[in-house]
């Protein structure tokens, strides 16, 4: 287990990171591809503070030999991919009407959520945290995940960027392993493994966004990408 999970993690991080660093080079002055760059490396980062220690960790005792540095990792990863979102309602609003509403809504609820992270009572740095805060703080994120949703399946109806219409669905992908996750990973520790197709979901939500680099003739070198892994 500990072998597998370990080189899926090196594999993910260093696509994510490669891959934002190949979308910031090719952006060339195109906003919506230097955002996915940004996302990209936001997610990679962040994921680094979380998965590092817990690579570590696996091979040095287990994950509850050192609850201080996977729950530092845990507070920054819930923080960056808050922020992951954010970007990504920018990349949507990138081919949309601007709404100030649903913007500042985005916004207010990206900002609760990191908000109620960072109260102490989430008990970051003790191996078993209360499955209360674990819901509270998760309250506003799932509603900016169904606003995300929302959004991209619409955009099944475009004809300017029909590939967005499955962001749509690999975010609703990533909202449903994680939900188990969030409820009973405590009482069941298997499922935690959900947090892996998660993670898949977010790269296909960066691949989605090679692909419409590719359509707007922004496209991601595919063998240096290929060369990174």
């Amino acid at each position: 287990m500990a072998m597998g999970e370990t080189i899926f993690d090196i594999f993910y991080l260093i696509t994510v990171i490669t891959l934002g660093f190949l979308f910031l080079r090719r952006s060339s002055g195109n906003r919506q591809t230097l955002l996915f760059g940004i996302m990209a490396l936001v997610l990679g980062f962040g994921d680094a503070f979380h998965l590092i220690p817990r690579v570590y960790a696996l091979w040095n005792g287990g994950t509850s030999a050192h609850p201080v540095s996977i729950g530092i990792g845990k507070l920054i990863t819930s923080i960056t991919v808050t922020v992951f979102y954010v970007l990504l309602y920018h990349v949507w609003q990138q081919g949309a009407k601007n709404s100030r509403p649903l913007l500042i809504t985005v916004y207010a609820l990206a900002a609760a959520r990191i908000a109620l992270c960072l109260f102490p009572q989430n008990q970051w740095l003790v191996s078993e945290q209360p499955l209360s805060w674990s819901i509270y703080r998760n309250l506003p994120f799932f509603a900016l995940g169904i606003i995300m949703i929302t959004l991209f399946l619409a955009e099944a109806r475009s004809r300017t960027r029909p590939a967005f219409r499955f962001i749509g669905l690999a975010i609703a992908l990533s909202f449903g392993f994680y939900l188990p996750v969030v409820l009973f990973a405590d009482q069941y520790p298997w499922v935690g493994a959900l947090m892996i197709p998660k993670t898949c979901a977010y790269l296909w939500v960066l691949f989605i966004g090679r692909t419409t680099a590719r359509q707007t003739g922004n496209d991601v070198d595919v063998d240096m990408l290929s060369h990174a892994r």
